[in-house]
């Protein structure tokens, strides 16, 4: 089967298209096979092609945590999809026994893997993965926004609702729009009846950011976000951050909180390193939380919201994958707008 896969860590010089790698066998009465259609890129993918200490890669390791397809081939007890159906993939799997798992809560699960990272990715013709792992939507829905749907939208869904608990009339602080997890924020905010800013350096990202219905759109580059949104608010600040920046955000997303404002972080893209005075921290009562994924009931939640037409990923780019390695160094630049997607079948 046709695949991109990774020859080692390093730049983009390590992404290379093989031709003749074994068609995936079904491991499981619960295994499911799927022709994959297209895939999406998210920020995991630059990091796990960089690498990290510890992260080591199988020869000929496939990437990729996002994806759509058809179902293929299903195992003897597969009973959650059919073969010729539409599905869409949850990145993250499992041991479904723990007591995380049996609490709903399976990303913090001592197993938990993520496609293209820790178990195989989804940048080949084939994907074999558990039932669970999949879910049917309409074939009329696009398909660079089927494939687009996945890791991000979960994610923004978890730190959102599972984490801030946001509700109706808040205030939300999105960092940095452009990406998956900012716009899956925005359009899940938007559609709960918070009021929403967002930030960028970028002036068409804001535009863009408010045509979609944000209702503030703040240059963090030129301008001074916490005292911005302080004096809009009659010093009151925001209820919910969501920060996915890291080291050069994190002061300022700590000073545009409300009292008992939650602050969500699931990545650290300008650093990891954060530094937090504990004094305003308690006086100031705030939630600070980190998120991961999401729950197999969070991804459930969310796709009915996809599948009912609430949900649509905006879709940046599509490249063939004969030009995989363009479509990298799109996400590379940060100047995409929506996710970025790679057409498996040219």
């Amino acid at each position: 089967m046709r695949a991109l896969v990774l020859a080692g860590h390093g730049g983009l010089e390590q992404l290379t298209i093989r031709d003749d790698l074994p068609v995936p066998e079904l491991h499981g009465p619960h295994s499911v096979r799927v022709r994959m259609s297209a895939i999406a890129l998210n920020r995991l993918d630059l990091f796990v092609l960089a690498g990290w200490p510890g992260l080591s890669l199988a020869p000929n390791w496939v990437p990729v945590a996002d994806g759509t397809g058809v179902v293929e081939t299903v195992g003897s007890a597969v009973t959650r999809v059919r073969v010729g159906e539409t599905v869409v993939m949850n990145p993250g799997s499992s041991c479904r026994t723990c007591a995380y798992c049996l609490a709903e809560q399976q990303p913090l699960c001592l197993s938990y893997r993520i496609q293209g990272e820790t178990t195989p990715g989804t940048a080949a013709e084939f994907c074999v993965v558990h039932e669970w792992g999949l879910a049917t939507v309409p074939a009329t829905i696009p398909e660079a926004e089927r494939a687009a749907f996945g890791l991000a939208t979960l994610t923004a869904y978890r730190m959102l609702m599972g984490k801030a608990r946001l509700m109706a009339g808040e205030q939300v602080l999105i960092w940095g729009i452009g990406g998956g997890v900012a716009l899956a924020a925005l359009q899940l905010a938007k559609a709960r009846g918070a009021t929403v800013w967002v930030t960028s350096s970028d002036p068409a990202k804001l535009a863009r950011a408010t045509e979609m219905g944000a209702d503030h759109a703040l240059n963090h580059a030129t301008g001074n976000v916490p005292a911005a949104i302080k004096a809009a608010t009659g010093k009151r600040g925001v209820d919910v951050v969501i920060d996915s920046v890291g080291t050069a955000t994190w002061t300022r997303s700590l000073m545009a909180l409300a009292r008992g404002g939650r602050l969500v972080t699931c990545g650290g893209t300008s650093g990891p390193m954060v530094e937090t005075d504990v004094r305003r921290l308690f006086m100031n009562q705030w939630t600070i939380s980190g998120s991961t994924m999401g729950s197999e009931a969070e991804f459930a939640a969310v796709v009915s919201e996809f599948r009912a037409g609430g949900l649509r990923p905006p879709v940046d780019s599509v490249f063939p994958l004969s030009a995989a390695r363009d479509a990298y160094s799109r996400l590379q630049s940060g100047q995409q707008f929506g996710k970025v997607v790679i057409r498996m079948a040219e």
